[in-house]
């Protein structure tokens, strides 16, 4: 398994990068610093030590950090990089910061890197100029290719339409914002969204021939529902569901794993837009369930049999589940309780397969969120 990147890595090889570099350290607790060794002696205490030419060094450091910074010029930076880049979803950001500390320079990776935020980020401690030169920040329009990420949503595809999103947003084509489900601040609620794009809260009666682009947030599977819309989009995936669980006990992950998959499909939702599962604090330590969740990276959100019985919008009450642990259902008010929802998207469903001798519950609820103002020009 890939080990976890750490997050900056600074590079000195002048005096005066050295005491820039000190600056740096007193503001980014954890960053290692690299100082060749030629000037070694004057670095302060837990510097590493860098053997010139640096080459070597940064073809072992280079995918170990998140975020380099050179105190060294861009040409120099760029050209023993250059052996090393791989893409745009893998590699580094790259900082270069003059020797007078007067520039903070994004070289490489600064949206899917975070490399313009580093900048910014070195710039206000140096008290220098960030230059960023990736049109969208320059501009200030949307980030296509980041947008909402800060809020957990993640792109359904990585390269599909991407660049010919950031294209439109930037030359200020017709764009369509469509959002179904997501925080709303996306952008700056009290701002007005950039020119050339517009906003709605549905796909449904939008003609995706009238656009440049769509870029749509949804939990819904587009590349089945709207096929001609999911041909022309960006598509987000906030993390808008919760499905409640309930299982018998010594039920295997294998079945649970494709009982949710399966419900997922057969309800066009996506997988990537669930934030957590949610079950009765009883199964807790259910093997199946804490798998579940941690394959998917989210969390097992538990409630307690009275917490449970009390939830609003139970459509499937069972005497039977009532008997057996004190509350009139599990799934769904689950659901309901940990999306902060008062309806289910998807009432109860009981799934089994043959053979197994186990079967489980879902049902799954919308995170209600408010929306902006509609706006389609």
């Amino acid at each position: 398994m890939t080990s976890p990147r750490k997050a900056i890595a600074i590079y000195a090889i002048t005096r005066h990068g050295i005491g820039i570099s000190k600056r740096l350290l007193e503001a980014i607790p954890g960053a290692d610093l690299y100082v060749s060794a030629k000037l070694f002696a004057e670095a302060p205490p837990g510097a590493l030590k860098l053997p010139l030419p640096m080459g070597p060094t940064l073809s072992e450091t280079f995918t170990a950090y998140d975020c380099h910074v050179h105190i060294i010029s861009v040409g120099a930076v760029v050209r023993m990089i250059a052996p090393l880049l791989a893409n745009k979803k893998v590699d580094p950001a790259i900082v270069c910061v003059d020797d007078a500390a007067r520039f903070a320079i994004c070289v490489l990776s600064g949206h899917v890197g975070r490399g313009n935020a580093f900048t910014d980020r070195v710039a206000q401690v140096l008290g220098a100029t960030s230059v960023v030169t990736t049109a969208s920040d320059a501009i200030g329009t949307l980030t296509v290719d980041i947008l909402g990420r800060d809020l957990g949503w993640t792109l359904d595809d990585l390269d599909r339409n991407v660049t010919r999103g950031c294209a439109a947003v930037v030359n200020a084509s017709r764009v369509l914002f469509v959002q179904e489900t997501g925080e709303p601040s996306f952008w700056p609620l009290e701002s007005a969204l950039p020119p050339g794009v517009e906003y709605t809260t549905s796909l449904d009666g939008v003609d995706a021939d009238a656009y440049e682009i769509l870029l749509i947030a949804t939990d819904r599977a587009v590349a089945s529902s709207h096929p001609n819309h999911d041909a022309n989009a960006v598509v987000y995936r906030p993390k808008s569901l919760v499905v409640g669980l309930g299982c018998d006990r010594g039920a295997t992950f294998e079945m649970v794993e494709r009982g949710f998959q399966s419900l997922m499909a057969q309800h066009g939702l996506s997988p990537k837009s669930v934030r957590a599962f949610a079950t009765i604090d009883k199964k807790g330590d259910e093997a199946a369930l804490l798998q579940l969740a941690a394959k998917h990276g989210v969390e097992l959100t538990l409630f307690t049999p009275e917490a449970l019985d009390a939830a609003p919008g139970i459509e499937t009450p069972s005497e039977t589940v009532m008997r057996h642990v004190g509350t009139r259902g599990v799934s769904e008010p689950a659901a309901l309780l940990a999306a902060g929802a008062t309806s289910l998207l998807v009432p109860k469903q009981i799934y089994t397969e043959e053979g197994a001798g186990r079967s489980m519950t879902l049902a799954v609820a919308r995170i209600p969120f408010t929306k902006r103002e509609v706006n389609r020009g």
